[in-house]
């Protein structure tokens, strides 16, 4: 199988980042900057250089300081936006639903906002021989949250959520972190994963997160999704101060914390 990158990709960026204040108290999330290098422009910088050309940013929490931050083109990208006026009350699959126009468009990556990543992270992305693609990384006691479990031909078999070190057990099966991180194709988003956000946003799931969406696709719908292993690549997802505080211990190299000029209103 012959996989072409996707030159589109869509952003998710609305919430509030509560657990960062006080520093998302005049920014939102995506702006904090992980040693001088906001969190979204890694992205979109990451994004561009695996020839992306189009990229769509649910806005919601401070979205005028996002508008400005990256503009209407990013060096060789453009930018468009989707704004959520829900942002406080909704959860990460509504911000998707709304990006669904995107969607319908052709394959696309979709990236989590708080997410600071080497760009190998998308690479690796591209390299799996599959339609639809997660990254993951091993799970470690340091982690929380999301995690899945992987087949014996290396999909994604069962999530789980709310996960903690306390989860992690040496007779069970080996646990991954997803990094929120997907390259989805066009096929899968039009005959699947749109039409279940218009299912769950129909049925009042408001406040529901992308990683429910996928369990329930993955467990109950059959979507074969092929996981993309980072082992060896820098990321981290940043919920909080001490997040923060490892990123930056993590990137701790001149090579990611160059500064950007690349905004054009």
């Amino acid at each position: 199988m012959i996989i072409t990158p996707p030159k589109r990709a869509v952003i998710l960026a609305a919430g509030f980042g509560s657990r960062l204040r006080p520093l998302t108290d005049l920014r939102p999330k995506p702006l904090v900057e992980v040693n001088g290098t906001p969190i979204l422009h890694n992205a979109l910088r990451n994004l561009e250089a695996v020839g992306v050309e189009e990229v769509t940013i649910v806005v919601g929490y401070r979205k005028d300081a996002i508008q400005y931050a990256c503009g209407s083109r990013f060096s060789r990208l453009e930018i468009n936006y989707v704004e959520s006026t829900v942002f406080d009350r909704t959860g990460s699959a509504y911000s998707l639903w709304l990006a669904r126009d995107a969607l319908l468009c052709d394959d696309c990556y979709l990236l989590e906002g708080d997410v600071f990543f080497e760009e190998d992270a998308l690479r690796h992305l591209n390299l799996a021989d599959s339609m639809d693609v997660a990254a993951v990384a091993p799970f470690d006691s340091s982690m929380q949250g999301s995690a899945v479990v992987l087949s014996e031909n290396g999909f994604i078999s069962t999530f789980r959520m709310r996960q903690t070190a306390a989860d992690l057990n040496g007779n069970g099966p080996g646990l991954f972190k997803t990094m929120n991180l997907f390259r989805l194709s066009f096929v899968t988003l039009t005959g699947m994963i749109v039409p279940a956000l218009d299912d769950m946003i129909a049925s009042g799931a408001t406040q529901a997160y992308t990683e429910e969406l996928f369990a329930y696709l993955v467990e109950k719908r059959g979507l074969q999704l092929a996981a993309a292993r980072c082992d060896d690549i820098r990321w981290y997802e940043i919920d909080s101060a001490e997040d923060l505080r490892t990123a930056e211990r993590l990137f701790a190299s001149p090579v990611v914390s160059q500064q950007l000029e690349h905004r054009t209103v």
